[in-house]
């Protein structure tokens, strides 16, 4: 993609959007949107972040969620799921390995994988590069995201959608998971945040049925947001996860795409010794599978579980 203009929109929009930060609190963040030539993430009521678009590449509001790809000045072409930043081309990388790798590598023996949400086909990306995962499912609620991922964001499935492995289902996941009766050794749950359709994959009674579709010896992992901004969120989620699971625990990553520190991600399983795999082990995997990546090292793997004191404190006692 050409960069001139990213980098002009980047300068003039910065201007911008200084010049009435004082009356922000007159505007709707649609008026600041249209004032200003950025996109401002709606997803906090007292904090905003915003992206310099240099192009809209897709704007429908006609489905069950809001959805815009828009090409910005730093972090390339960019999905907003209603108002919400959901990912962008230049650190996707970073939140898919992370959620796919940890647990597939961890596991060591993962043949079904369950995907749920993930409909820009990121995740199914990261998964499929295991041959030993024999079976991928993927649960989507919206099958226009697809859709439109496939057209407006190529590289983020990278032909993914061909894989004949993949079997794709478009339904609600809460409801899939309570009618299923079928298992998995990884259940990842790339979900949105807890609001509106995406409320029901934060409820315990989710968590309580992802655990039913578990194998033994399987893992569930979850993206929860970042504490700094949703403490609530990692703090209630680990409040079930100990109650449901033998090992609960979160594990992080840093994503600049979603703003205010490390994002979290989720962790339980019944089967402890996943997160006592070493290093040297999860090398050997990982250098067997062949895998190139340009976050996931054993190394971050194993580091990732260790959480800074204030992160700590929003979970449980350990038991």
């Amino acid at each position: 993609m050409n960069d001139r203009p990213a980098r002009a929109a980047a300068s003039t929009s910065t201007s911008t959007a200084t010049s009435i930060s004082a009356a922000a609190p007159n505007f709707s963040v649609e008026d600041l949107d249209r004032l200003t030539g950025w996109r401002f993430e709606t997803l906090y009521p007292d904090y905003a972040q915003g992206h310099a678009v240099t192009r809209v590449l897709h704007d429908d509001a006609s489905g069950q969620q809001h959805v815009q790809v828009v090409e910005t000045a730093r972090f390339g072409r960019m999905l907003l799921l209603d108002g919400v930043v959901q990912t962008a081309e230049a650190d996707e990388h970073i939140y898919h390995e992370m959620l796919a790798h940890t647990p597939i590598l961890a596991h060591g023996a993962a043949r079904r994988v369950l995907i749920i949400g993930g409909g820009d086909g990121g995740m199914l990306r990261e998964v499929r590069r295991h041959a030993s995962v024999k079976s991928i499912t993927m649960v989507e609620i919206d099958e226009s995201v697809v859709t439109f991922c496939k057209r407006h964001l190529p590289s983020l499935s990278d032909g993914a959608f061909d894989d004949p492995r993949l079997k794709l289902v478009i339904d609600d996941a809460a409801a899939f998971v309570k009618r299923s009766r079928k298992t998995f050794d990884v259940i990842i749950a790339d979900r949105p945040d807890p609001i509106g359709p995406g409320a029901a994959l934060f409820a315990r009674s989710f968590y309580e049925n992802c655990k039913a579709r578990l194998a033994e010896g399987g893992v569930l992992v979850t993206q929860n947001g970042v504490p700094f901004m949703q403490p609530d969120e990692l703090h209630e989620d680990m409040a079930i996860f100990s109650e449901i699971f033998v090992d609960a625990a979160c594990y992080l990553a840093a994503v600049p795409t979603y703003s205010g520190g490390f994002m979290a991600f989720g962790w339980g399983s019944d089967n402890p010794s996943l997160r006592k795999v070493s290093e040297k082990r999860l090398r050997k995997r990982m250098e067997k599978t062949g895998l190139e990546t340009r976050y996931y090292t054993p190394a971050v793997h194993k580091a990732a579980f260790a959480l800074p004191r204030a992160i700590e404190q929003l979970l449980p006692p350990r038991r």
